[in-house]
């Protein structure tokens, strides 16, 4: 492979494979893992004995001890009572990363239905399947694969920040999933040849915030819909989180922008549109990327979506955002969600030797790699590889 030099990050040499994390669901990897927060009482405990072991001269690592002790079980409670990747699903999964690893263009890129136009975005949507399944460009079983799509994406930018070959009247789709990846690789192996086009895919995503404060098709649009900010939205925060400069005030007028799209309990595609499922799952998945977990809007948004979850109207471009929006907000929700998601990915799964892929003819606006590419993401959620994905 040409062009990057994968150095070894730290936290991720040699990660173990994803199957090793069933062996202990306490010690599945997170990389911004979920905080365990403290009752009220327990708070006003930790702020007693700190006073009092201060006066008394105690050494600090005695609260820290207690504050582990007191801790832990409700951090075991927490993880006992999540989803994990089970025997039958673990199989899909890999049968589906095997199927997927076949389809690799000798470029490196994925190519939906042969077009071209779509290999952007394609391989950028491949490379988060690869990745929720902890492989790296410096480790896992795809690395290589991994290697090979990320150079695609890094060869196909061009220094004003857009990518070549992609479907100009679509542009912004392919550039925020692409985006996306890249923020993510970028922040588990920190290539400074990737820090540099990053920032330029990052910065003509902030020019081309219009001014409604979202996104729209092409990078010079006047108006903005939700199918595309929330795609720029994700990838402002992955690269946020990988100390690449976002400024705030765009993605304040974003957060703006979803909010002005509420609608009916849910959102709409632009403000003033009635609430469906795939816009409210795509809304209500920024605002969380955001920061904003428990902004009043999410709850009645995560109950809409329980609601229209109709298998005979089965939406797999809604799926995409709807899996990480329930898995934000945790608990029984993501249990619920995550079970009923998997039962029927895995009942519409086609298997033929070691692979699975899947196809939705009755969703006609892309092939079996596209569908391959998101259940794959979907069921490996619970091994937590994903940092975009962590509270």
């Amino acid at each position: 492979m040409n062009g990057v030099f994968w150095g070894a990050h730290p936290a991720r040499v040699q990660r173990p494979a994803a199957r090793r994390l069933l062996e202990n669901k306490l010690s599945q990897p997170s990389f911004f893992p979920r905080a365990t927060v403290p009752t009220e009482s327990q708070s006003r405990g930790f702020r007693r004995a700190a006073e009092n072991n201060t006066r008394a001269g105690c050494a600090p690592r005695i609260l820290l001890c207690a504050l582990l002790l007191t801790t832990l079980p409700a951090r075991a409670q927490e993880a006992e009572d999540q989803p994990i990747v089970d025997a039958p699903t673990e199989a899909l999964i890999d049968g589906a990363l095997a199927w997927l690893a076949q389809k690799q263009a000798a470029n490196g890129s994925w190519n939906d239905k042969g077009d071209s136009n779509r290999a952007v975005a394609m391989t950028g949507y491949t490379l988060m399947a690869f990745m929720a399944a902890g492989n790296l460009p410096t480790g896992g079983a795809y690395a290589k694969e991994v290697g090979r799509g990320v150079q695609f994406l890094l060869d196909s930018m061009q220094p004003d920040g857009l990518f070549r070959g992609v479907d100009g009247g679509k542009y912004m789709y392919s550039h925020g999933i692409a985006t996306i990846a890249l923020a993510e690789v970028y922040g588990q192996t920190r290539s400074e040849a990737l820090r540099t086009k990053l920032e330029r895919a990052i910065q003509l995503i902030v020019t081309s915030q219009s001014e409604d404060g979202g996104w729209r098709y092409r990078p010079a649009s006047k108006d903005a819909d939700i199918s595309v900010t929330v795609l720029q939205v994700a990838a402002l925060r992955g690269a946020k989180n990988s100390g690449i400069d976002v400024p705030q005030a765009t993605l304040d007028e974003a957060v703006a922008y979803v909010r002005r799209c509420a609608k009916d309990g849910g959102f709409g595609y632009q403000p003033g549109k009635g609430a469906g499922f795939a816009t409210t799952a795509a809304a209500m998945y920024s605002l969380q990327v955001s920061g904003l977990y428990d902004d009043p809007l999410v709850e009645p948004a995560s109950k809409l979506l329980f609601k229209k979850m109709d298998e005979k109207k089965w939406n797999t471009y809604g799926h995409n955002y709807a899996a990480p929006a329930q898995y934000l907000v945790g608990g029984e929700t993501w249990r619920d969600w995550y079970g009923k998601t998997k039962a029927m990915i895995a009942k519409s799964a086609l298997r033929e030797g070691g692979l699975v892929h899947w196809e939705r003819r009755e969703e006609n606006y892309a092939d079996p790699l596209y569908f391959t590419a998101i259940y794959a993401t979907i069921l490996a959620m619970p091994y937590n590889y994903i940092p975009l994905y962590q509270r």
